[in-house]
């Protein structure tokens, strides 16, 4: 059954961090209000004294309270997740239940803890839990996750997400249990007596339910047992003796327990699949297994749906569960761990199990106390019949009490027979059997109980494993399972038993912690006994009681001792004090729980002894005394330091698992000892722990030896036989001055050149000391060679080796890499690889040289050691790759460990992509570049375990090199920050890449790639935020505070929301915006004056005063509706506050005395219900207002309704305006239905046309239904009459325009087009205002089929076309065909017609649904249908209005060949209007002059249409001529005037002012501005309230959303245009006989964002920006490309090629919407915020017009000048970033101290001036490094040649640049003479050495001994410089070539570069010929 395990005997560890716990929850349950407590404090005064001798004087009082109130409490505890990212504050979480009360705390180290939330439901919570519920996001297969807790009752269960949405969702059964799972929710059914023999016989019912979401409906799982055979069939989860003990999340799995056989089982859960769904379903369906199967199917969901629909039973239910329902619903609750170990709690008491009394999990009443507190006396012991004599009890069969799901017999069977056969539930979920345990011997299988604890963890060898701690046989069963390949299943193998009391997983130290029977704690890493853990202050019961006593002085003592009670608020009592049964069970092994507050006194035990483990949360647990205390202590990590954490990663990576585990725990125990070492002693402890295992005898080597600890080693590693303690000899001193530490000081430069001496002399002392010692003791220096890691150095030492490498990549790791390197060069010289120590040498010079002892293998031995394949000879070494590829050698894959050497793969793979141009060199091509080692353990999960993911999905587009680079590095989760740590050399090529994005990137790239590449602008772009939600956060959007008033009164003018930053931007030369506020507000008395004549009576003159006063307020009323265009979208409503409405103010103020003046005085008659529709218009306008984005729910739309009757005009046109801007769909149907029932007229008119506006084109349900039912012609023929009011008809009948727009439905215009030729009936119906009503149908059925033009599919027999030319011209009717045949038999008794049309009142519906059908498809056959007669006798048929209208729709009809020009609108006008006139006939003038002037608004108004939106400066002017025109006739009261009549002229006139203000929409301008202020003014005369609304309209588009909006011009505009914009205006504000007034607001369906507002991404205020805009080429023209200055508005997106913001003030941004329109689209209609960053040194459009301030502004040639002219100090107003600011602060200005650096300050003056012009900042560390590195190369304190490295590779990088020519050079970021000095500084100080010292490097390349340390260092640094590889095998070669020649062909064969060999000529070749030879050779030239 078990393993073997392998074991570190008499090991200790001490645990750290020792605290009380007391759960957090219940301190702040005994503040909270609930009602036990209010109870308590009522007792309060009845217990006289709270003594401190024990709570016995309490003890009477409490038994006052009802036992039911006494609280169980409950808490998990798991790991915090807040944002989910890695360097985030770890804190714990702890969910707390007692009673009604749930509270979420959460607390850290750091911060104390605090209520997250707390909830307080209505009946005893069962249990609570955290669940993630999965959504699934629109259209999309993503799921986004939702985060919540719930809440089980006994009838509900509440859910609350972190979001703030609530839901309750009531249960159709009683719930035992409730489970937390990757989907969502798993339900176990109570069950129920009757269960055992199910009543009806038939299937049982199922068990386990899923809940996938609170909205879901509960459905049933289904299982898939594992069979032997292959017809394991699947079925419902329905078997009742499996209980639920576990479920997770991460691998989703559940364990269950079958309490018959008792065994656990381990079955997957996923979501089902199709067939299994319907077989399932067809199982239970099949009538032939079991006689009742449908029966009891249908049943039970007809039941489920029943009961969900009425109140869950759990009501009735609990009553009659007697006093003990407060105590014994499911005590349990679950606690997701990190991953979600759930703990299972033994809490089902009804379970017919033995294990009745096993313990249950969390404090709560154990089951015994449960039961006798339920009064049932006789059941002291368990016993199998107790318990299910308990389970009759506890169900009384009563019908109330009963809570199965099945009926009881007698009398509901029956009645649920007869609900129908109801549609099954469909299951959702599925459970797979995956493992069960095999039954073993009898022995085990009498008593194995359920697992009262059941948890996964892993080991540190990354196995994993599934543990159970079966109490009854006191173990712990640990299961290893492991992932397949395809980790879709999870295989389980071996299973080992550790015997245990409990247990608890500690998961991110891999390892758990075991109590054991006799008390002791014992840490395990998965089956791996580790150590004992110590736990300062508490004695384990084997140890004795005498030594250890002075340790009792520790926290545990003042947890909760009688002393300290006063200041409890209630004592736990203990449960010996009651009267139970279960006192006399107490024992050690029995475990008990306190039920309740109250808390053991009888403290005086001897000792207190574990007895339980609970909640773990990352490494820390808490242990539960048997003193009823809880304590929690941390179990220490493996490793602190980053190093040893890295060197244990790759020892586990490279050797056999049970050897990597040995280390491992060696390791472990050495490191945590009791008083073990501090954090920087660390490494040196690894050191000498990893060798001693290796088989060193690390006393013996000096520089271990001297690796100094603060505490002595533990026995573990200490040599057997203890030093001998002499009294100290010289050698000693030898030893300190020789030793690792001594080096390190001494080497550090402090004091110039006596350093050198005294270092001479150290190591002349030091060789001699090891001489003396090494003689004697030599044998000594022998390895072990049955130390257990010895077979394993040469593959340790590799992979130490590429760990090493990657710590080179590290500046923050580099400094570790020092200590690496010397037990590095000690493996590798006692390896004998030579190549190795060289490197290492040359890497740091100065420390290697100081090493020279090694130790001895014998040969024998060698062969021990397996030597694995991947050790070369030659030592990777990654700068040399890395220079190798800049010098685009031929180059061997690059070595890496997976998962443990990133950074190398990063960097590797990155200069394969870009440098040596692989494009596949990160997918397909990895491994060209990269050697992957696989040797030892290797799991595959362990690369993604390390790896940081991002979310960035790489679609490679065929960019540049560059942009691939950068979205891959991305990819793999690399960020700016990483950047700063790579060091400056091996960084450049990268920094280089992310300058060349920088300057063009693509629009489309996701966030992190924006803010790799520095482009902030673009980040906060990607990151979606829009103007008025950053309102909210302070300072992070566009200030949109509304302007200050003067007066108080101004605010309610509902004006005050247009974003002041940007109308201030778009018009910042007048207060144009101010102005149309003026116009349109209603809100303030007008002004009325009239001069009193003399002969007028002041009777008189008050008449006078109020019939002027109703002239201007026939103004005021028009103006709601364009205040509505004005102030579209401009507002986000508070959630807590009604909409604001202004007032519609009719009053006015006469002059001079200011005196009011009101219609309502009774002097004059006004008409009735005058105001009705103005505030219908006004309830539009404000509702208008409130943005689509915006938060708003059916509450607040509700909430906003009025109390007085008379606002219900008003808010009738806030429920239509809602619908306009989409938030109507938020309202409940319920609420709809309310509204609608009311009745009122105007609510049902706003509420269809609102919800049918929201629902543009869905062709929806259920709101065709609800229009259907205000439609007689849709209703059957025999329904009953309604009586809908005929506004609301009309209203309706455009709704089904509207919800079928564009789709072509046959019934619906099969039914409107008959409805527009509708005759009146008999009584009174349809014969008012029948024109409205066809209309409507007409321009219904036009929308219906908007633009189908003649491919009407399936319509043809409906002769659409001719249909509605004969309403259009007249004729017979056709008789009424189809269902509505018996609606129009009777004729009118009002209205005569004939059986003729009637075509006054038909023929504009026809005509604008000819239109509408036709639209934009060119169909000159139908547009000819339309042409104006062309003979007299024709045109006096027709009314001239009809004639705009014919006009208008044949233009739209031939939309293409609409044209800008005035001609083309005189075209329109028939021949024989425009020639001359023979007098002989008979012409009446006034018929041509009227029909002129209607023709020609008519095509002024298919102008507007056709550039809509388009701000065409051609189309203005040729409508502005028009308007001029009919302003000139209208002044003339002569002739013309006369014969059109004014009216018509003004209709004609306000056509065209709409056309200007279409075709000018949102840009306001200024002419068409002073045209509507000129209208605006006239009052009086024929000018009537239509004209107003007109004029007003038109100002309203012209400023349509306060500059933010414009017009469409798609079909669905256009349509929305003709409903808003049809030419026929109301005559009095009552008036609807032509045109419904609610209409007029479509006009907002045609409105789309298109302004776009750069906004400076520094400072978040808007800002201009030059724009540059390509259109798409079309007939009409070439492509173009303009400039616009934004904030503009752009053109229609689908015209549009690209749009770019220019430079040079602004970094460049492409946005290519030949692509896609949608990123454009999406920032338009987020407030148009077009994130933009200033380029450094440039300044704002605002305060720098003309560019003349800007930094490169100063300079003519601004290379050199430049630098000069710089002044530090005004570097602040050229860049925003405050390194760049305090950098020149701090080194660019002369103080003091810096006086003699006046070189230093000009240089740093240079760089930054270099930076901030080149416009890249980030790279003024590199100019510093490269400028540190050479100076101390210069002044030799060079301690290590990486610097050099660094210069070597961007040297490199350079020359690859140059020698591509120049046109690359200005993309490489070193462009300046800067990097050319520095490497002729370099070279000059390795020349000056060389020529010094040659015979050194001679030496060097004979293979003689290294040099001395000043040599050494210098030596070292000129071979790295120099690249001259290590010529230890290979001096041969080099020495004595005869020629230059010779010499160069062998050196190219050791791949020297020439310029390199060349510095080499003079010393080779030197000592063949003589010096003076080479004398002539100008070295400089290279």
């Amino acid at each position: 059954m078990s393993e073997v395990v392998y074991e570190e005997t008499a090991t200790m560890i001490a645990a750290g961090e020792l605290q009380s716990f007391v759960p957090f929850g219940r301190e702040h349950c005994r503040n909270h209000p609930n009602a036990f407590n209010l109870q308590l404090r009522e007792l309060q005064p009845a217990s006289e004294l709270w003594s401190s001798d024990g709570a016995a004087g309490l003890v009477g009082s409490l038994q006052e309270v009802s036992l039911q109130e006494r609280e169980r409490e409950c808490w998990q505890l798991r790991k915090g997740c807040m944002g989910g990212r890695e360097e985030d504050v770890e804190f714990e979480e702890e969910l707390y239940t007692a009673g009604t009360v749930v509270v979420w705390s959460q607390g850290s180290r750091t911060e104390a803890s605090n209520v997250y939330k707390a909830f307080t439901v209505d009946s005893p919570v069962q249990q609570a839990l955290w669940c993630n519920f999965a959504v699934p996001q629109n259209k999309k297969d993503e799921e986004e996750v939702e985060q919540t807790v719930c809440i089980v009752q006994s009838s509900c269960v509440n859910v609350h997400t972190v979001t703030g949405k609530d839901f309750i969702s009531p249960l159709p059964f009683q719930v035992s249990n409730v489970w937390a799972t990757k989907f969502g929710l798993l339900l176990e059914r109570k069950n129920t007596a009757s269960d055992a023999q199910p009543s009806p016989p038939g299937e049982p019912l199922p068990t386990v339910f899923s809940m996938l979401h609170p909205l879901d409906e509960i459905a049933p799982v289904v299982c898939k047992p594992a069979g032997l055979f292959e017809g394991s069939r699947v079925q419902y989860a329905s078997d009742a003796t499996m209980k639920i003990v576990f479920s997770c999340c991460q691998p989703s799995i559940v364990v269950s327990y079958d309490t018959v056989q008792g065994i656990h089982s381990v079955w997957a859960l996923r979501k089902v699949t199709s067939d299994e769904r319907s077989s399932v379903l067809r199982c239970t369906a099949d009538p032939v297994g079991t006689p009742l199967g449908p029966m009891a199917s249908g049943f039970l969901t007809s039941h489920l749906r029943n009961i969900s629909r009425l109140d869950s039973p759990g009501g009735s239910g609990v009553t009659g569960l007697g006093p003990g329902t407060g105590t014994s619903c499911a005590v349990g609750t679950a606690s997701p761990l990190h991953y979600s170990a759930l703990h299972s709690h033994q809490s089902r008491i009804i379970t017919s199990s033995p294990g009745v009394h096993s313990r249950v999990h969390s404090p709560s009443i154990s089951n015994m106390a449960a039961l006798s507190r339920a009064h049932s006396p006789g059941m002291a012991a368990p016993s199998f019949s107790g318990a299910a004599r308990f389970n009759t009890s506890f169900h009384s069969p009563s019908s109330r009490g009963h809570h199965g799901l099945l009926p009881s017999p007698n009398s509901t069977v029956n009645e649920t027979m007869l609900v129908p056969e109801m549609e099954p539930i469909i299951p959702d979920l599925c459970m797979e059997q995956l493992w069960s345990e095999t039954v073993t011997a009898g022995c085990h299988r009498e008593m194995s109980s359920q697992a009262s604890k059941v948890f996964l963890t892993s080991d540190l060898c990354e196995n994993r494993y599934l543990c159970f701690l079966v109490e009854s046989h006191q173990q712990l069963r640990c299961v290893k399972f492991i992932e397949s390949n395809d980790t879709s299943q999870l295989i389980f193998a071996s299973v080992t038993t550790i015997p245990a009391k409990d247990a608890e997983p500690l998961q991110n130290i891999d390892a758990m912690l075991v109590l054991e029977a006799c008390g002791s704690l014992v840490l395990y890493t998965g089956i791996t006994r580790v150590s004992k853990v110590f736990v300062p202050g508490l004695l384990s019961p084997t140890f004795s009681l005498t030594n250890h006593l002075p340790h009792l002085s520790t926290p545990v003592e003042n947890v909760s001792t009688p002393a300290n009670a006063g200041s409890r608020h209630l004592q736990r009592l203990d449960e010996a004090v009651m009267p139970s049964p279960v006192a006399d069970l107490r024992g050690p092994n029995i475990k008990h729980h306190e039920g309740s507050f109250l808390e053991d006194y009888t403290f005086q035990q001897a000792k207190p002894y574990i007895h339980a483990l609970r909640d773990p949360v990352c490494n820390r647990v808490a242990l539960e005394l048997s003193s009823g205390a809880m304590l929690r202590i941390s179990i220490p990590e493996i490793a602190t330091s980053e190093l040893v954490r890295k060197c244990l990663q790759a020892i586990r990576f490279i050797l056999p698992k049970e050897a990597a585990m040995k280390v491992l725990v060696k390791w472990y125990n050495i490191y945590n000892a009791p008083g073990g070492p501090s954090a920087h002693a660390e490494w040196s402890l690894f050191v000498t722990c990893f060798m001693t295992l290796m088989g060193y005898n690390t006393e013996r080597l000096t520089w271990t030896r001297n690796l100094h600890f603060e505490v002595p080693l533990s026995p573990v590693i200490a040599a057997k036989k203890a030093r001998p303690s002499d009294g100290g000899s010289d050698e000693d001193w030898d030893y300190l001055l020789g030793s690792h530490y001594h080096r390190q000081m001494n080497s550090q430069p402090v004091c110039g050149p006596v350093d050198s001496s005294g270092s001479k002399n150290t190591l002349i002392t030091e060789t001699e000391g090891l001489s003396s010692v090494s003689s004697p003791t030599s044998p000594s220096l022998k390895l072990d060679s049955s130390a257990p890691l010895f077979p394993h150095i040469p593959a340790l030492f590799y992979v130490l080796h590429l760990l090493y490498q990657e710590l080179q990549l590290d500046e923050l790791q580099r400094a570790r890499s020092s200590s690496l390197v010397c037990l590095l060069q000690q493996l590798a010289r006692d390896l004998q690889m030579d190549e190795y120590v060289d490197l290492y040498w040359r890497d740091y010079p100065s420390l290697i040289s100081g090493f020279n002892e090694s130790c001895l293998i014998d040969q024998a031995m060698f062969g021990q050691m397996q030597r694995p394949s991947f050790l070369r000879a030659e030592p990777p070494c990654v700068l040399n790759w890395l220079s190798s590829c800049l010098r685009g050698e031929e180059i061997p894959p690059f070595p890496y460990l997976p998962g443990i050497c990133q950074r190398t793969r990063l960097l590797v793979l990155s200069y394969a992509l870009y440098i040596t141009g692989d494009e596949n060199a990160t997918s397909t091509d990895v491994s060209k570049y990269l050697a992957k080692l696989s040797a030892g353990q290797k799991s595959c999960g362990s690369e993604s375990h390390y790896r940081r993911q991002s979310s960035v999905k790489v679609k490679f587009s065929s960019g540049s090199l560059a942009e691939q680079l950068v979205v891959w590095l991305t990819s793999e989760g690399f960020t700016l920050k990483d950047l700063e740590s790579v060091p400056f050399g091996v960084a450049l090529p990268i920094r280089e890449a992310i300058y060349r994005c920088r300057e063009q990137p693509c629009s489309d790239w996701s966030e992190e790639v924006c803010l790799l590449i520095g482009r902030q602008d673009l980040t906060k772009q990607a990151h979606k935020m829009t103007l008025a939600k950053s309102k909210a956060s302070v300072g992070s959007g566009l200030s949109l505070e509304p302007p200050a008033t003067t007066e108080a009164d101004e605010e309610e003018d509902g004006m005050s929301d247009i974003i002041q930053e940007v109308t201030g931007l778009i018009w910042s030369q007048d207060l144009r915006v101010q102005e149309v506020r003026r116009l349109l507000q209603s809100s303030r008395p007008v002004r009325v004056s009239v001069v009193q004549l003399p002969e007028v009576s002041d009777h008189e003159y008050i008449e006078e005063k109020e019939n002027k006063l109703l002239q201007l307020c026939q103004r005021t009323m028009a103006l709601p509706v364009g205040r509505g265009l004005f102030t579209l979208f401009s507002y986000h409503p508070v959630p807590t506050e009604p909409l604001p409405v202004p007032k519609l103010n009719l009053t006015g103020r006469a002059p001079p005395r200011n005196t009011m003046v009101d219609l309502n005085s009774g002097n004059i008659d006004v008409p009735p219900n005058m105001t009705s529709w103005p505030s219908f218009h006004n309830g539009v306008a404000a509702g208008l207002k409130i943005a689509p984005a915006s938060q708003v729910d059916s509450a607040w739309i509700a909430y906003n309704k009025p109390k007085s009757p008379e606002l219900a005009n008003e808010y009738a046109g806030f429920l239509m305006a809602l619908g306009l801007n989409g938030h109507l769909t938020k309202l409940a149907t319920l609420n709809i239905h309310d509204y609608l029932t009311k009745g009122h007229e105007m609510t049902s008119i706003g509420l269809l046309l609102g919800v049918s506006s929201a629902k543009l084109g869905t062709m929806d349900m259920s709101i065709t239904r609800l229009l259907s039912i205000h439609i007689p012609a849709l209703l059957p023929p025999t329904s009953t009459e309604l009586d809908v009011p005929h506004n609301v008809q009309v209203a309706a009948v455009i709704g089904i325009g509207l919800v079928y727009q564009g789709t072509g439905h046959r019934h619906n215009a099969e039914v409107l087009l008959s409805e527009i030729g509708r005759p009146p009936g008999p009584e009174m119906e349809y014969c008012t205002d029948r024109e409205s009503y066809s209309l409507a149908a007409g321009l219904a059925l036009g929308m219906v089929c908007l633009g189908h033009g003649s491919n009407l599919i399936g319509m043809t027999d409906l002769n659409v076309p001719e249909q509605l030319y004969q309403y259009m011209v007249g004729g017979h009717r056709r008789a009424q065909a189809g269902a509505n045949r018996e609606r129009h038999k009777s004729p009118s008794y009002q209205i005569k017609e004939g059986d003729t049309i009637n075509v006054d009142v038909t023929c504009p519906g026809a005509t604008l649904a000819l239109a509408m059908i036709y639209l934009k498809t060119n169909n000159r056959s139908i547009a000819d249908w339309l042409k104006p007669p062309d003979t007299w006798f024709l045109l006096d048929f027709i009314k001239p209005e009809f004639l705009l209208l014919r006009t208008l729709a044949r233009c739209i009809i031939m939309w293409d060949e609409i044209l800008p020009n005035t001609e083309w609108v005189k075209s329109n006008i028939p021949q024989i209007m425009r020639g001359t006139f023979d007098p002989s006939e008979d012409i009446n003038m006034e018929t041509m002059a009227q029909a002129q002037d209607y023709i020609t608004a008519g095509a002024c108004m298919a102008l507007g249409l056709r550039f809509a939106g388009s701000a065409n400066s051609d189309a203005f002017d040729c409508l502005y001529e028009f308007a001029r025109t009919f302003m000139k006739i209208m002044s003339f009261t002569g002739t013309a005037a006369v014969q059109t009549g004014y009216y018509n002229l003004q209709t004609g006139l306000s056509m065209i002012l709409l056309a200007m203000s279409m075709v000018m929409s949102g840009t306001g301008n200024l002419k068409v501005l002073q045209l509507c202020r000129f209208f605006h003014k006239r009052t009086g005369g024929e000018m009537n309230y239509g004209f107003h609304m007109a004029h007003h309209m038109a100002l309203g588009l012209l400023f349509l959303g306060g500059g933010r909006y414009t017009l469409s011009t798609s079909n669905s505009a256009i349509a929305a245009l003709l409903c808003a914009l049809y030419p026929h205006f109301p005559a009095h504000s009552t008036d609807n006989r032509y045109h419904l007034q609610a209409l007029r607001h479509l006009a907002v369906l045609a409105a789309e964002p298109r302004l776009l507002v750069p906004v400076d991404v520094d400072s978040l205020k808007p800002c201009y920006a030059l724009l540059e805009v390509t259109y798409k080429e079309t007939k009409w023209y070439d492509e173009t490309t303009v400039e616009l200055m934004a904030p503009t508005m752009l053109p229609e997106l689908h015209l549009l090629k690209r749009v770019k913001v220019k430079g040079p003030r602004y970094w460049e941004l492409s946005v290519d919407l030949s692509k896609e329109t949608q990123h454009l689209k999406s920032i338009l209609s987020r407030d148009g915020v077009l994130y933009v960053k200033l380029r450094a040194g440039q300044l704002p459009y605002k305060d720098d017009p003309q560019g003349w301030k800007s930094l490169l502004a100063s300079t003519v040639n601004h290379r050199n000048s430049g630098v000069r002219a710089f002044k530090p100090e005004v570097i602040s107003t050229f860049t925003s970033e405050p390194a760049l600011v305090s950098f020149a602060e701090f080194f660019c200005k002369t103080s003091e101290g810096m006086k003699h650096r006046e070189d230093s300050l000009v240089l740093f003056s240079a760089m930054l001036y270099e930076c901030v012009t080149q416009e890249c900042p980030e790279m003024l560390p590199t100019y510093i490094a490269i400028e540190q590195a050479v100076g101390a190369l210069r002044r030799g304190d060079l301690l290590q040649t990486f610097p050099l490295w660094q210069m070597r590779l961007v040297v490199e990088l350079w020359d690859s640049r140059v020698l591509r020519g120049p046109a690359d050079r200005h993309d490489a970021l070193l462009t300046s003479e800067f990097l050319p000095v520095m490497k002729n500084m370099v070279d000059v100080a390795l020349d000056s050495w060389l020529k010094d010292n040659s015979s050194v490097l001679r030496s060097y390349m004979r293979g003689e001994a290294l040099p001395k340390s000043a040599q050494s260092t210098m030596l070292a640094c000129f071979l790295v410089y120099r690249s001259i590889p290590c010529l230890r095998n290979t001096h041969t070669h080099l020495e004595g070539c005869s020629s230059l020649g010779d010499l160069l062909s062998r050196s190219s064969r050791l791949g020297i570069p020439l310029r390199d060999v060349l510095r080499l000529v003079p010393i080779l070749l030197g000592s063949a010929t003589g010096p003076q030879t080479m004398q002539g050779f100008p070295l400089q030239a290279f």
